[in-house]
Order: structure tokens, then C-alpha cells, then sequence
């Protein structure tokens, strides 16, 4: 059986997170970032899913997603309601869990074609 190693038809896929780091393509970070499958966006400043205020979803937003996947950390935990209603107005989803389900599901949802933004929070 042969195996063959094949990159995703999008720039920026992860390979792996949890509540410290992450690995996207071949680079570790170790700060709180946004990423779709056509933009990074490093040091995003967001250190508490619990502390989210809708200005904090801006990065995301003007990604233009159809869904936004939230990766809290190494627990799962969810942001306030306000930050929730920031995007049902605009009639994006949002999804919250923790950031190794989402490097999994944001990895899924892009390789689909799916216009998906997550936003990572990795704590020190």
C-alpha cells in the first residue's frame, strides 16, 4: 500500500491545536489568531472566550464567512451572548468548541470549498 502525503487546495490548513499552539502548514504559533483558507491573521488579542465582545469578532468578519468556527482553548467554553448576536445578525454561524475539535472541523469545512473563518484563543 502506498501512502501519498497531499496538501489541501487551500493556503492555510492546520495540522493541529490545542490550548498552547497550534501548527498551520508547517508553522507553529503560539498567540491567539484568525485564519481562513486564503488569509492568516497573527496576534489576534483575544486571551478569554468568556471576555469576548462583539468588536472582537471584526477580524473575522471582514473575512466575510459563512460560518465562523470558535476554538476556546483546551476546554470548550462560550462566548457571551452579545458576541453571539454580533454574528446571527448578520446571518453568520457560529460555532464554539475546543481548539483541537476546531482545527478539525475548520480543516473539514475548508476542504469542502465551505467559506470558513476560525478564530483560535491559545493561552501561554
Amino acid at each position: 500500500m502506498q501512502l501519498v502525503h497531499e496538501r489541501p487546495d487551500f493556503d492555510y490548513f492546520l495540522r493541529g491545536a490545542d490550548g498552547r499552539s497550534a501548527l498551520v502548514n508547517d508553522r507553529r504559533l503560539e498567540r491567539s489568531f484568525v485564519v481562513a483558507p486564503d488569509r492568516l491573521v497573527e496576534d489576534w488579542p483575544v486571551g478569554d472566550v468568556r471576555a469576548l465582545e462583539a468588536a472582537d469578532l471584526e477580524p473575522l468578519l471582514a473575512l466575510q464567512p459563512e460560518l465562523i468556527v470558535l476554538g476556546s482553548g483546551a476546554s470548550q467554553a462560550f462566548p457571551p451572548p452579545e458576541a453571539m448576536a454580533a454574528c446571527l445578525a448578520r446571518g453568520i454561524g457560529l460555532e464554539t468548541m475546543t481548539n483541537a475539535a476546531a482545527a478539525r472541523t475548520y480543516n473539514v469545512l475548508a476542504g469542502e470549498g465551505r467559506r470558513v473563518v476560525a478564530g483560535f484563543i491559545l493561552t501561554a
